[in-house]
Parts: C-alpha cells; structure tokens; sequence
C-alpha cells in the first residue's frame, strides 16, 4: 500500500489507526488495477471531509450483498 500510494510504511500505518482500519482482520483485500484510483478516491473522499454547503452526499453500491474477487 505504502509503495502504491508513494508514502512510507509508518504513513500509511497511522492513518489506518486513525481511522481503526485492520486489513489483516480481513479475507480478501484488493487495490484497484485502474490507473486513476487514487485520484478517485481523494475526490470520493473529498465529499465526505469537506462537502459543499448544503450538500448531501450519499453513497450506492450496486451489488450491495456481491464482493467482487475477480478483475476482467
């Protein structure tokens, strides 16, 4: 994570203890393979630390029940 995120180790530890995230508590954990997701993912975010005034941000799922395991 730390390599693909272009952080040290120690970084990306205190901000998944900040946030009391345990990847190795988890089965499976996969990175997106598309080349733009870490900017996704600081603009998804973006929306949840900082919203617009008189915004409502609200998240969907697709397949709620479905964890996708395979890339294709």
């Amino acid at each position: 994570m730390a390599k693909y995120a272009g952080v040290s180790i120690w970084q990306v530890a205190q901000v998944w203890a900040a946030a009391d995230f345990k990847p190795h508590w988890l089965r499976t954990f996969k990175i997106s393979n598309d080349p733009h997701f870490a900017d996704k993912v600081v603009d998804v975010v973006g929306l949840y630390l900082n919203p617009p005034d008189n915004a409502l941000v609200l998240s969907v799922d697709e397949k709620t029940q479905i964890q996708a395991l395979d890339r294709t």
